[in-house]
C-alpha cells in the first residue's frame, strides 16, 4: 500500500479500500459494541429490520483530515438531540446503500455528491431501534457548502480523524435496556458527547482501519 501521511484523507481512502480482517459480511460480529453485546445483537436479528445507510464524510485536509457529524433535532421520533452521521433508511427508489447515503446526506445537510467520492463500506450495524445500517466511507472535497434542513438536523460540525481515531479518547459506559445490560461507547469530543451507534460504527472504523 502506498504510504501516505497518517490520518490524511488519502491514507484513509487506501485504507478503506484495502481492508483485512474477516469479510464484511461476517465481520459485523467481531467489531465496535457488537462484540460487547452479543445477547442484543442475537436478538436484533430476530427483529423486523429496515435497511438503512449513513455517510461516514472524512474531509480530505491535507496531512490531517476531519470527519462530518451532525446533531440531530430534539424533536425527531428517534435517536432525537444524539450526535449523528447523515444518513437515513434505504428508500425503493435507492439503487444502493451508497445511494441512500448520499441522498440522505443531500437533504440533511446540503452536502452535494458532486464534493463526495464512496470509497467502501464497514460491516453492517444492527440497531436497537430495528434498522440494518450499512456504514459507506467516502472522501469529501472541499469547496461544499451546506444548508441544514431544520427538520432533521440542528447542527453540523467536524471532529479531527486523528481524536476518533486514537483509542485513548474511546471510553466505555452501559446501561440497562428492557432487562439487559447494554454497553456501550463513548467519544467525547469538548461539549459533544458522541455516543451510542456512531460512537460504536466509529470504533468499528477503528479496529477496521487503525488498530
Amino acid at each position: 500500500m502506498t504510504q501516505y501521511p497518517l490520518f490524511s484523507a488519502d491514507d484513509f481512502r487506501a485504507r478503506a479500500l484495502d481492508q483485512k480482517g474477516m469479510p464484511l459480511e461476517e465481520a459485523w460480529k467481531a467489531h465496535g459494541d457488537h462484540a460487547l453485546n452479543p445477547l442484543f445483537v442475537a436478538r436484533a436479528q430476530e427483529l423486523k429490520l429496515r435497511d438503512a445507510a449513513v455517510l461516514i464524510p472524512v474531509i480530505d485536509d491535507g496531512e490531517k483530515a476531519s470527519v462530518i457529524l451532525t446533531q440531530r433535532t430534539a424533536t425527531l421520533r428517534k435517536h432525537s438531540g444524539q450526535i449523528a452521521f447523515p444518513g437515513g433508511s434505504i428508500d425503493p427508489e435507492d439503487n444502493s446503500p451508497e445511494e441512500a447515503a448520499l441522498r440522505e446526506a443531500e437533504e440533511e445537510i446540503g452536502l452535494s455528491r458532486m464534493f463526495v467520492e464512496p470509497v467502501g463500506r464497514l460491516p453492517t450495524y444492527f440497531t436497537p431501534t430495528g434498522f440494518r445500517i450499512t456504514p459507506i466511507l467516502s472522501v469529501v472535497k472541499r469547496g461544499f457548502e451546506l444548508k441544514l434542513n431544520p427538520a432533521e438536523v440542528d447542527d453540523v460540525f467536524e471532529v479531527p480523524l486523528p481524536f476518533l481515531m486514537d483509542e485513548a479518547n474511546h471510553q466505555r459506559g452501559s446501561r440497562v435496556l428492557d432487562g439487559v445490560e447494554r454497553h456501550f461507547f463513548l467519544m467525547p469530543y469538548g461539549e459533544r458527547n458522541i455516543w451510542g451507534i456512531t460512537a460504536g460504527i466509529l470504533r468499528t472504523l477503528y479496529e477496521r482501519l487503525y488498530a
